[in-house]
Protein backbone atom coordinates (compact mmCIF):
# COMPACT_ATOMS: atom_id res chain seq x y z
CA UNK A 1 0.00 0.00 0.00
CA UNK A 2 1.13 3.55 -0.60
CA UNK A 3 1.30 6.16 2.16
CA UNK A 4 -2.20 7.50 1.54
CA UNK A 5 -3.75 4.02 1.72
CA UNK A 6 -1.85 3.16 4.92
CA UNK A 7 -3.01 6.34 6.65
CA UNK A 8 -6.57 5.93 5.40
CA UNK A 9 -6.83 2.34 6.67
CA UNK A 10 -5.44 3.46 10.03
CA UNK A 11 -7.79 6.43 10.44
CA UNK A 12 -10.91 4.66 9.20
CA UNK A 13 -10.52 1.93 11.84
CA UNK A 14 -11.61 4.52 14.40
CA UNK A 15 -13.64 7.21 12.70
CA UNK A 16 -15.66 7.95 9.58
CA UNK A 17 -14.58 10.39 6.87
CA UNK A 18 -15.91 10.99 3.40
CA UNK A 19 -13.42 10.58 0.56
CA UNK A 20 -13.26 14.37 0.19
CA UNK A 21 -12.64 14.85 3.91
CA UNK A 22 -9.88 12.25 3.90
CA UNK A 23 -8.27 13.75 0.78
CA UNK A 24 -8.21 17.13 2.51
CA UNK A 25 -6.81 15.56 5.71
CA UNK A 26 -4.11 13.75 3.72
CA UNK A 27 -3.18 16.97 1.87
CA UNK A 28 -2.00 18.43 5.21
CA UNK A 29 0.75 15.81 5.56
CA UNK A 30 4.22 15.88 4.03
CA UNK A 31 5.83 12.60 2.96
CA UNK A 32 9.42 12.33 4.19
CA UNK A 33 12.05 9.62 3.80
CA UNK A 34 14.90 9.02 6.22
CA UNK A 35 17.93 6.74 6.20
CA UNK A 36 18.93 4.33 8.96
CA UNK A 37 20.59 6.32 11.77
CA UNK A 38 19.24 9.67 10.56
CA UNK A 39 18.07 12.05 13.29
CA UNK A 40 14.56 13.45 12.97
CA UNK A 41 14.38 15.35 16.29
CA UNK A 42 17.42 16.19 18.37
CA UNK A 43 17.40 17.20 22.03
CA UNK A 44 17.06 20.97 22.36
CA UNK A 45 15.52 21.48 18.93
CA UNK A 46 12.15 23.01 18.19
CA UNK A 47 9.42 20.48 17.42
CA UNK A 48 6.66 21.39 15.01
CA UNK A 49 5.60 17.98 13.67
CA UNK A 50 4.42 14.57 14.64
CA UNK A 51 5.28 11.61 12.43
CA UNK A 52 3.09 8.75 11.24
CA UNK A 53 5.27 5.79 10.29
CA UNK A 54 4.54 4.25 6.89
CA UNK A 55 7.53 1.91 6.80
CA UNK A 56 10.61 1.25 8.88
CA UNK A 57 11.19 1.70 12.58
CA UNK A 58 11.97 4.80 14.66
CA UNK A 59 12.99 5.18 18.28
CA UNK A 60 12.30 8.02 20.66
CA UNK A 61 14.86 8.25 23.44
CA UNK A 62 16.45 10.30 26.16
CA UNK A 63 20.13 10.39 27.14
CA UNK A 64 20.80 11.37 30.75
CA UNK A 65 23.78 13.25 32.21
CA UNK A 66 25.70 9.97 32.62
CA UNK A 67 25.16 9.32 28.88
CA UNK A 68 22.81 6.41 29.51
CA UNK A 69 20.14 5.97 26.86
CA UNK A 70 16.52 5.37 27.82
CA UNK A 71 14.21 4.39 24.97
CA UNK A 72 10.66 5.60 25.39
CA UNK A 73 9.19 4.12 22.22
CA UNK A 74 9.85 2.03 19.17
CA UNK A 75 7.60 3.35 16.40
CA UNK A 76 6.73 0.83 13.72
CA UNK A 77 4.33 1.17 10.77
CA UNK A 78 1.04 2.87 11.72
CA UNK A 79 2.52 4.27 14.94
CA UNK A 80 2.93 7.97 15.71
CA UNK A 81 6.10 9.50 17.14
CA UNK A 82 7.39 12.88 18.25
CA UNK A 83 8.42 14.71 21.39
CA UNK A 84 4.80 15.36 22.26
CA UNK A 85 5.56 17.58 25.25
CA UNK A 86 7.64 19.90 23.06
CA UNK A 87 5.10 19.73 20.22
CA UNK A 88 2.06 20.55 22.35
CA UNK A 89 3.70 23.04 24.71
CA UNK A 90 5.99 24.85 22.27
CA UNK A 91 9.08 23.98 24.31
CA UNK A 92 12.46 22.64 23.21
CA UNK A 93 12.78 18.89 22.71
CA UNK A 94 13.78 16.83 25.73
CA UNK A 95 13.81 13.60 23.78
CA UNK A 96 15.31 12.66 20.45
CA UNK A 97 13.81 10.71 17.56
CA UNK A 98 15.87 8.81 15.02
CA UNK A 99 15.69 5.93 12.57
CA UNK A 100 16.59 2.37 13.48
CA UNK A 101 16.00 1.41 9.83
CA UNK A 102 15.35 3.33 6.65
CA UNK A 103 11.92 4.87 7.15
CA UNK A 104 9.12 6.59 5.31
CA UNK A 105 6.86 8.83 7.39
CA UNK A 106 4.05 11.31 7.00
CA UNK A 107 4.75 14.55 8.84
CA UNK A 108 1.84 16.56 10.23
CA UNK A 109 2.55 20.00 11.64
CA UNK A 110 1.02 21.09 14.90
CA UNK A 111 -0.74 23.97 13.15
CA UNK A 112 -2.26 21.66 10.52
CA UNK A 113 -3.41 19.15 13.17
CA UNK A 114 -5.13 21.92 15.11
CA UNK A 115 -6.66 23.33 11.90
CA UNK A 116 -8.14 20.00 10.75
CA UNK A 117 -9.42 19.21 14.26
CA UNK A 118 -11.31 22.52 14.31
CA UNK A 119 -12.74 21.90 10.85
CA UNK A 120 -13.70 18.19 10.95
CA UNK A 121 -15.08 16.80 14.20
CA UNK A 122 -14.38 13.16 13.27
CA UNK A 123 -10.67 13.98 12.84
CA UNK A 124 -10.64 15.53 16.29
CA UNK A 125 -12.29 12.32 17.55
CA UNK A 126 -9.57 10.26 15.85
CA UNK A 127 -6.77 12.24 17.50
CA UNK A 128 -8.48 12.02 20.90
CA UNK A 129 -8.77 8.23 20.46
CA UNK A 130 -5.11 8.02 19.43
CA UNK A 131 -3.95 10.10 22.40
CA UNK A 132 -6.02 8.00 24.81
CA UNK A 133 -4.63 4.78 23.33
CA UNK A 134 -1.08 6.10 23.70
CA UNK A 135 -1.71 7.13 27.29
CA UNK A 136 -3.06 3.69 28.18
CA UNK A 137 -0.04 2.00 26.55
CA UNK A 138 2.34 4.25 28.51
CA UNK A 139 0.51 3.50 31.73
CA UNK A 140 0.67 -0.26 31.08
CA UNK A 141 4.39 -0.04 30.35
CA UNK A 142 5.04 1.92 33.53
CA UNK A 143 3.06 -0.56 35.63
CA UNK A 144 4.94 -3.46 34.03
CA UNK A 145 8.22 -1.70 34.77
CA UNK A 146 7.25 -1.31 38.44
CA UNK A 147 5.82 -4.80 38.91
CA UNK A 148 7.70 -7.22 36.65
CA UNK A 149 11.26 -8.40 36.34
CA UNK A 150 13.34 -7.89 33.19
CA UNK A 151 12.78 -11.41 31.87
CA UNK A 152 9.00 -11.01 32.10
CA UNK A 153 9.12 -7.56 30.45
CA UNK A 154 11.32 -8.88 27.62
CA UNK A 155 9.03 -11.86 26.99
CA UNK A 156 5.98 -9.58 27.13
CA UNK A 157 7.58 -7.20 24.59
CA UNK A 158 8.46 -10.06 22.20
CA UNK A 159 4.97 -11.54 22.53
CA UNK A 160 3.31 -8.21 21.73
CA UNK A 161 5.76 -7.15 19.00
CA UNK A 162 7.65 -10.19 17.65
CA UNK A 163 8.84 -8.20 14.62
CA UNK A 164 11.11 -6.18 16.93
CA UNK A 165 13.34 -9.22 17.48
CA UNK A 166 14.79 -9.05 13.96
CA UNK A 167 14.35 -5.32 13.38
CA UNK A 168 15.89 -3.80 16.50
CA UNK A 169 19.43 -4.44 17.80
CA UNK A 170 19.50 -6.14 21.21
CA UNK A 171 21.32 -3.21 22.84
CA UNK A 172 18.32 -1.01 21.96
CA UNK A 173 15.87 -3.57 23.31
CA UNK A 174 17.94 -3.62 26.51
CA UNK A 175 17.77 0.20 26.69
CA UNK A 176 13.99 0.01 26.25
CA UNK A 177 13.82 -2.47 29.15
CA UNK A 178 16.11 -0.31 31.30
CA UNK A 179 19.01 -2.79 31.53
CA UNK A 180 22.40 -3.30 29.94
CA UNK A 181 22.92 -5.49 26.88
CA UNK A 182 24.96 -7.83 29.08
CA UNK A 183 22.10 -8.23 31.56
CA UNK A 184 19.72 -9.08 28.76
CA UNK A 185 22.21 -11.61 27.36
CA UNK A 186 22.63 -13.28 30.75
CA UNK A 187 18.90 -13.93 30.93
CA UNK A 188 19.01 -16.04 27.78
CA UNK A 189 22.55 -17.44 27.79
CA UNK A 190 23.31 -18.38 31.42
Amino acid sequence: MDAKEVLKAHVLKNTTLTDDQFDYFFSLFELQKFKKGQVIISEGSEVDCEYFVISGCLKSFYINDELKMFILQFAMPTWWASDFEALYNGTKANIALDCITDAEVLCLSNANREKICREIHSVEHFFRWRTNKGYVASQKRLLSFMNNNVKFRYEELMKLYPELYNMVPKNLIAAYLGVSRETLSRLYHP
